[in-house]
């Protein structure tokens, strides 16, 4: 039996993850500030930590060990590095839940396009990495933090953008309701290109790359990239209506995915490692029916 803490985990897919560690017989520790119920009962042992004080984790680690931990809660350097030394000599493998906006904006980003390895870290704090543009660069430097420390075997794994039938953000679902009810979606611009994970496949993917050998950063998720305007056109011939894209950025219609430019990824290392993936437009489309079917059923 496995030994494995999860430092945050109760919502959205870590919480899918924490409930297939649980499945697999694994002894799971959830660490959270303790401030959000959670489903799993007696099946998990809980601990009470605040990410941005050290003293918090010092204490709750104290006198145990683990042989694997998930963090999908740290977005600074000084909490990568407060918890790695926390952590330091209890745990040998860590999976850090990171992003792909670690990448510049673009189209299909392989792993090799940002170095956590050799990327220049400065340490601050969550507060100080306001908007996207922060938390980009948290992510990055935290990256940079547990890889260059070398306390554990790291994987960094790259989500693009994560969906499903019960994301919490429904930012995806914000297109279908538009389109069902005649209202127009502000896309500046309709060329931008995005990848996609299920939040399923996602919870599989951690769950799975914890028991590899697999170090380093890792891009996973459905192949390819779609455009934004593709993605709405896509929409519209599912629910059999027109689609009303404006040049506008009016904050009551502009798409929750109108960003400044491309985000995607390439995750050819992730199929060559044997991980299989949704095909990206079956995705998309059993979604945007799934959306469909929920409003024609009120």
């Amino acid at each position: 039996m496995r030994k494995v803490l999860v430092l945050g985990g109760t919502q959205y897919f870590g919480k899918k993850l924490v409930q297939r560690l649980i499945e697999n017989g694994d002894e799971v520790t959830v660490a959270t500030r303790g401030t959000k119920n959670d489903p799993f009962g007696e099946n998990v042992e809980r601990l009470v930590i605040d990410r941005e004080k050290k003293e918090t984790m010092s204490a709750a680690f104290e006198g145990k060990n683990w042989d694997l931990v998930y963090d999908q809660s740290c977005f600074s350097p000084m909490e990568a590095r407060d918890t790695s030394e926390a952590l330091n000599g209890k745990a040998s493998r860590y999976i850090f839940t990171s992003t792909q906006a670690v990448y510049d904006f673009g189209t299909l980003h392989a792993e090799g396009n940002f170095n956590a390895n050799t990327y220049p870290i400065e340490y601050k704090s969550r507060k100080e990495y306001p908007g996207y543009e922060g938390y980009k660069e948290a992510k990055r430097a935290s990256e940079a933090v547990f890889h260059q420390l070398g306390y554990f075997d790291v994987v960094s794994v790259r989500f693009p953008i994560v969906v499903s039938e019960d994301d919490y953000t429904e930012r995806l679902k914000f297109h279908v309701d538009k389109i069902l009810s005649g209202q127009p979606i502000g896309i500046p611009n309709p060329e931008l290109r995005y990848s996609f994970i299920h939040a399923d496949e996602a919870a599989e993917f951690l769950m799975e790359i914890g028991k590899s050998k697999f170090e380093g950063a890792i891009n996973p998720g459905s192949a390819g990239d779609i455009s934004l305007g593709e993605m709405v056109g896509k929409m519209a011939l599912l629910a059999s209506k027109k689609a009303i894209v404006e040049n506008s950025t009016e904050s009551s219609t502009v798409s929750p995915y109108a960003l400044p430019g491309s985000w995607s990824i390439n995750t050819s290392l992730a199929s060559e490692l044997g991980f299989n993936f949704t095909e990206l437009n079956q995705l998309l489309d059993q979604l945007t029916m799934f959306y469909i079917q929920q409003n024609d059923s009120k």
